[in-house]
């Protein structure tokens, strides 16, 4: 029992965080924490922001990072409506969506593993650049989508069911339980962990480390243009700036859930309950009676709060306090 709890620490902290923060919501607004309604939009918008915090939390356990994925939700949903408006199709719009993203994968992928440029700095430049290529092609016009919600595509992507449970909830779980199967019990994941633990030591017993880096960063674009998709699909609309605000959801989401800053460790189920715990804070906020504006300050107290106590029960900080006093 008890190994189970150190090997499995960091989710169980990150969930009791958020039965916490549910409970205390509940206090304060049982009127809207004790109805289905809340629920249901809870279940329509927390799986995107999920869905990226798990490819992102392979990138962090690697020791990378991608900070370009706003930009590639925005290439992905664009590619998709406009695809979508000349052929009608859902699926050639769907699959010409993936391909995009895949290429801004390998786009990061090779800045980073073959231009040995600092992943955080080769994104953020990905990510002017994609972002800045999307609102030109569009030329800053939003597209709607009305007939999309006609196909069959939609119904299966983004609709209800007993048209309570929106279907983005179980996509959601389905790819978690994939990626977590990939993490815990296939060779790709233990070759992520061993890049993690110590790059030069994992190239000396054979991993893959440059191509394991790349996929992974193809993973990324690759589900930041699904992600892309479903938002389109949701709001039967694209706008240009339609990433943009899930950059602190995500991150926020990742550390939240208990992984490391420094890479070698994460959990993908610490991450879906950190992704919960940012997508119910909003509305337990304003239920709770306070103003929008007080949001970011809560992510930050959270977030901080969250590090600390990782860090405390992981005993990051061991000796850190000794070297300072001498």
């Amino acid at each position: 029992m008890n190994t189970f709890i150190v090997k499995h620490r960091a989710p169980i902290i990150t969930s009791l965080m958020l039965v916490s923060l549910w409970l205390l919501f509940t206090a304060y607004s049982p009127q809207t924490f004790t109805h289905m309604r809340i629920y249901t939009s809870f279940m329509s918008t927390i799986p995107f922001t999920a869905m990226l915090a798990f490819c992102l939390t392979l990138l962090v356990i690697a020791r990378e990072i991608d900070m370009s994925f706003p930009s590639v939700i925005a290439l992905g949903g664009y590619v998709f409506a406009a695809t979508f408006q000349a052929t009608q199709s859902p699926v050639i719009a769907f699959a010409a969506a993936v391909i995009v993203g895949i290429l801004c994968g390998v786009l990061n992928g090779l800045l980073v593993v073959c231009f040995n440029i600092p992943s955080i700095i080769a994104t953020i430049g990905s990510q002017f650049f994609i972002g800045g290529l999307t609102t030109v092609v569009a030329d800053g016009l939003a597209l709607s989508l009305p007939q999309v919600r006609d196909s069959w595509f939609h119904t299966m992507m983004v609709g209800r069911i007993a048209d309570v449970i929106p279907t983005q909830a179980v996509w959601c779980l389905v790819i978690l339980a994939v990626l977590w199967l990939i993490l815990s019990r296939h060779v790709f994941g233990d070759n992520i962990n061993f890049i993690g633990d110590n790059p030069k030591a994992a190239e000396m017993m054979g991993v893959p480390v440059a191509r394991t880096r790349l996929l992974l960063f193809v993973l990324m674009g690759l589900m930041s243009a699904v992600v892309g998709v479903f938002v389109s699909l949701e709001m039967s609309s694209w706008w240009p700036n339609q990433g943009q605000g899930y950059m602190l959801l995500v991150f926020a989401s990742v550390f939240i859930g208990g992984t490391s800053v420094l890479g070698g460790r994460g959990t993908l189920l610490g991450t879906f309950f950190g992704a919960c715990i940012i997508g119910i804070l909003e509305a337990g906020i304003i239920s709770a009676g306070l103003a929008g504006f007080w949001t970011r300050l809560v992510y930050g107290v959270i977030i901080i709060a969250s590090l600390i106590i990782h860090s405390i029960l992981l005993k990051q900080h061991k000796g850190t306090w000794r070297r300072l006093l001498h």
